[in-house]
């Protein structure tokens, strides 16, 4: 029997409630949907007798996207619907072709958070019936609907051993180029086409002066808990480790999603970070953290005009007064994420549902896009799926093999940071499906 929808994610932070929620809202109006990591193992079902008859991808920027997402999980499907998690970009970013789509990518449908975002896409070329505004899915657990899908402050603050009757002050770090050495940051300016040193000596330089910033203000402030929320590639920073071995209210925790610890917070702090919408949603302010500008070209565009802290003097003022007004303008953020009274998630399994019930509305697999299967990636996924299941990680054949440990170990690192077992998957589903109406409409 064929499957209506296949959701294929990335990352699990970053999609995952979203992903649930719309499975949950779609198989409440008797749809069927599986959702899968772009990395798991291809199956012969998804060409075959359960073929989906939409494929739902995160990102679609050109033709081998197609080959990538689509052609090589499920074969020639002509209705592919992009969730485009990637839109909150730099000015600079905005007018690159790669974020505005190329190829046939062009020919799939394309989900936008707010007006803005749909209005870019078209000016550089997408038509106008393949951008579609649907609002931010994720966004959706910050309305009243949501009450109690997250945990409070209390709750929170006990899991982690922190005071629920102090400040829970949370930093939102984007410092993701600051534990990089000047070779790595070489290599990736190498592998981009784009220059990064300037922007990773703007990282390390913030980095210290915000941390210095915490030093002082946590000194004299004991009845402030800081949670200082690190950016992934922040994993192995010895100055993290040094301010909290220092100062016992400094605490360095990644777990849980940024939601959770905004709406548990008393005070939020943030450098750059595109979570600043989702403080806006969850009806809250922040503290734009700004000791050193940043290169325009590499700061998310919804930041333009924002009202920047600069100096300590008036960080540890805004952080002991009360909520001052957001510091971006509302119609900037309305612009980049819909504000609707209806939740994006009905509206976007709304737009799905037309996908599936009508013919499509344009034909990725046409003119100017050849499908190639990539018999090397599948024989790889294959061989490391099967080293994860036993939990050997091909790095360790380093010595023997170094070419082999290093591409094995690339895809099993994936593979590992995106996986989620079975069990957790439904407890999971359930905790997003307690939220819905009972029945079907």
């Amino acid at each position: 029997m064929a499957l209506d929808f296949l959701i294929l994610y990335e990352h699990i932070v970053r999609e995952y409630d979203s992903l649930m929620l719309l499975k949950a809202e779609l198989e409440r109006r008797g749809r069927t949907v599986e959702i899968r990591q772009l990395l798991d193992r291809k199956k012969l079902k998804y060409f075959t007798w359960k073929k989906p008859q939409v494929l739902v991808a995160s990102c679609m920027y050109d033709n081998e996207g197609i080959n990538s997402h689509v052609y090589n999980n499920v074969g020639v499907c002509q209705k592919v619907v992009n969730l485009h998690w990637e839109q909150m970009l730099s000015d600079t970013q905005e007018e690159e072709p790669w974020f505005n789509f190329n190829g046939n990518a062009k020919k799939c449908l394309h989900t936008c958070w707010g007006e803005s975002t749909r209005q870019r896409l078209i000016a550089h070329g997408v038509p106008e019936k393949n951008a579609v505004v649907t609002g931010a899915v994720m966004m959706d657990f910050l309305r009243p609907q949501f009450d109690g899908f997250f945990k409070n402050k209390a709750d929170l603050c006990a899991e982690f051993g922190l005071d629920p009757n102090k400040k829970l002050m949370l930093y939102i770090s984007s410092f993701g180029y600051a534990s990089m050495d000047e070779k790595e940051v070489k290599e990736l300016s190498d592998m981009a086409g784009t220059d990064f040193t300037a922007f990773a000596a703007t990282n390390r330089r913030s980095m210290a002066t915000t941390l210095e910033w915490f030093d002082r203000y946590l000194e004299s402030h004991p009845e402030v808990e800081l949670v200082y929320r690190r950016h992934p590639s922040e994993w192995n920073c010895p100055e993290l480790l040094a301010l909290a071995e220092k100062r016992s209210n400094f605490h360095i925790i990644f777990e849980y999603s940024v939601k959770q610890w905004i709406v548990a917070a008393d005070v939020i702090g943030i450098w750059m970070s595109t979570a600043i919408a989702e403080v806006y949603f969850a009806g809250k302010s922040c503290l734009v953290l700004r000791p050193s500008p940043i290169e325009h070209e590499f700061d998310p565009v919804i930041y333009k005009d924002a009202a920047y802290i600069t100096d300590y003097d008036a960080f540890e003022t805004a952080a002991d007064s009360p909520a001052a007004p957001f510091p971006i303008e509302k119609e900037i953020i309305e612009g980049y994420f819909d504000a609707s009274e209806i939740p994006a998630y009905i509206r976007m399994a709304d737009l799905l549902e037309q996908v599936l019930e009508n013919t499509p509305r344009d034909l990725p697999f046409s003119e100017g896009y050849t499908p190639h299967f990539n018999w090397l990636k599948y024989f790889a996924l294959v061989g490391v799926h099967m080293m994860h299941a036993v939990r050997f990680d091909p790095k360790k054949l380093k010595k023997l093999v170094p070419g082999f440990a290093d591409f094995a170990g690339r895809i099993y690192g994936y593979i590992a940071k995106a996986y989620v077992p079975k069990k957790q998957q439904r407890e999971w589903y359930e905790r997003v499906r307690r939220f819905l109406p009972a029945g079907r409409d």
